[in-house]
């Protein structure tokens, strides 16, 4: 069976921010190279927050958009829409029934979002959405799976459930492994350097979004909190700010924070901030370029979409079939 390897991204914004791009989305169009690889907005995830439904459905766009702009190649790749394939949704039921409660109430994000929310605003979409990603994962029977530090326990929940239901019902599910990505270390709130940079900050002075234009990037990386005293150094608990704009500049260019200091010796963190501002403009101008392009031809881009859902379905019902038949659903009666 050919290497396959699954990757989603929430349409929770309507750009993604620069931690995103550099942690995750950049290195996307690298595992084409050599697997069968499958790009999709998870849409469906985003229920959770009750989006207004306009608002969803543009921030849907444009997040698949800004997926293909960073150089996910739609004739190498399916890139598709979560709700656009059902069995997505099918899967999550079958593997609802093998999920432990106890399993679920473990799941780190749940108790931090459910303890912000209250008993009375915690769905059970929040508490079901770990079984819902597993689904996502197990579908396309991926072998790798890009994950974060914050999502490697529910990739722990599919390879659990993968295992679980090969033990119930015979061989069938690959146990779907991390994809390491390369570090390029933590990417903080220009604002609040003690914070990771997110698109739920206070304010959005405090990250870069992909779609910002370059006068946004350079003003907010102008007005970016740096630290007491005047020299370029990089020490992330004495100078957080500092060791923050350090680490951009470091994996926006490649060259090692190392140099980069020695660079900046004797010059003001002004100079450090233009500098920084000015390798992020060069590198994300392209990109935004791009998802303006793609934007403007909205029929076309719902066309490479409903190729890729179409390709994405035949997959899933592939599997899907199997399923049922192995757990004693009869797939003769399904429309």
């Amino acid at each position: 069976m050919t290497d396959r390897v699954l990757s989603l991204a929430q349409p929770t914004a309507d750009s993604m921010h620069l931690g995103n791009y550099l942690g995750a989305l950049r290195q996307w169009p690298g595992l084409q190279e050599g697997a069968e690889a499958f790009f999709g907005v998870a849409n469906l995830h985003s229920l959770n927050e009750w989006p207004d439904p306009e608002v969803l459905r543009e921030r849907t766009l444009r997040t698949a958009a800004q997926i293909i702009a960073v150089g996910v190649d739609p004739e190498r790749a399916t890139v598709f829409v979560q709700s656009h394939v059902p069995q997505h949704s099918e899967l999550t039921w079958v593997l609802n029934c093998l999920t432990g409660f106890g399993q679920a109430s473990r799941m780190t994000q749940f108790k931090d979002k459910s303890s912000k929310r209250g008993p009375e605003s915690t769905n059970l979409g929040l508490f079901d959405y770990p079984v819902l990603m597993a689904a996502d994962i197990l579908i396309y029977r991926s072998h790798r799976v890009p994950v974060g530090e914050d999502q490697r326990q529910h990739l722990e929940l599919a390879r659990d459930l993968a295992t679980r239901f090969n033990g119930h019902f015979g061989e069938f599910f690959p146990v779907p492994e991390p994809h390491i990505l390369e570090s390029v270390g933590k990417i903080q709130d220009l604002q609040d350097p003690s914070s990771k940079m997110s698109k739920s900050a206070p304010s959005p002075a405090g990250r870069i979004e992909i779609c910002d234009e370059p006068k946004k990037i350079v003003k907010k990386f102008k007005s970016a909190v740096t630290d007491s005293g005047s020299e370029v150094t990089y020490d992330p608990e004495g100078k957080p700010g500092v060791a923050n704009l350090l680490s951009i500049m470091s994996a926006v260019t490649g060259r090692p924070i190392e140099e980069l200091v020695s660079e900046f010796e004797g010059k003001m963190y002004g100079h450090l901030k233009i500098a920084v501002a000015d390798a992020v403009v060069a590198e994300l101008t392209p990109v935004r370029e791009r998802v303006e392009e793609l934007l403007e031809d909205r029929a076309e881009l719902m066309n490479i979409l409903a190729r890729g859902a179409e390709c994405a379905r035949e997959q899933a019902s592939a599997t899907l079939s199997e399923v049922y038949a192995r757990v004693g659903l009869d797939a003769a009666l399904r429309s």
